[in-house]
């Protein structure tokens, strides 16, 4: 059995995890655990965000740590920005992964933060990846007469994470003016489930790629408490 506490940054990609992605995992015994960033969410700043790896990493040496947090509403602090403006989107997000990473190993060698941490940031944000399915994303809403609308933003980029982090033309917003009724929580976890997590994989490179390192865990974990 491999156990993963992902800590996340808001009640939408709590529910997203335990709710959609999770449940694709339990046949592989791999067993997810979202954890709300600071207990209530909010602005992930790098300090919260550090302060609750280090504790999950300290208070179970049996179980891996992973993140989702949205690059759109990264916080202040974070090592590894700000990013080249050349660098391609998925090239930024590896670039603050690997400092993130990077920070928390020299902080607490002992506790193998080299193995059993797997940092992920989403691009841009989590109704990104909503977008892989324009049809089914506005099927999921029960608001189909919206997918048209939905595949126009779509169709724009090259991928669902390409949709840009500007204020005002992020995934989320795109959303909202399309369907001012769109709420987060509620008609996030909907969509999810009916654009599945094997379109968003086939759709979204850094998304599979975190998926990928997931599936490649290793269950036996307290051997390294020596």
């Amino acid at each position: 059995m491999t156990r993963v506490k992902v800590v996340v940054e808001g009640q939408t990609e709590e529910s997203f995890i335990e709710n959609i992605l999770a449940p694709t995992l339990h046949h592989r015994a791999i067993y997810l655990t979202p954890i709300l960033l600071g207990r209530s969410g909010g602005r992930p700043t790098y300090a919260r965000v550090q302060k609750d790896i280090l504790l999950q990493l300290k208070q179970d040496r049996t179980a891996y740590c992973s993140t989702m947090l949205d690059f759109y509403g990264l916080g202040a602090g974070f090592p590894g920005t700000p990013t080249p403006e050349h660098l391609s989107n998925i090239e930024k997000v590896k670039q603050i992964e690997a400092a993130v990473k990077g920070d928390i190993s020299e902080r607490i060698p002992d506790f193998r933060p080299d193995v059993r941490f797997i940092p992920y940031i989403q691009l841009h944000e989590f109704e990104g990846l909503l977008f892989s399915a324009p049809e089914a994303f506005a099927r999921g809403i029960n608001q189909p007469g919206l997918a048209p609308r939905f595949q126009a933003v779509r169709d724009k980029f090259a991928s669902p994470e390409d949709i840009n982090n500007n204020r005002e033309t992020a995934p989320s917003k795109r959303v909202i003016e399309i369907y001012r009724s769109y709420r987060k929580v509620l008609h996030g976890t909907q969509a999810a489930a009916a654009v599945t997590i094997g379109t968003m994989r086939q759709e979204c490179r850094h998304f599979r790629e975190w998926i990928e390192q997931l599936e490649r865990l290793e269950p036996d974990l307290p051997a390294m408490q020596s």
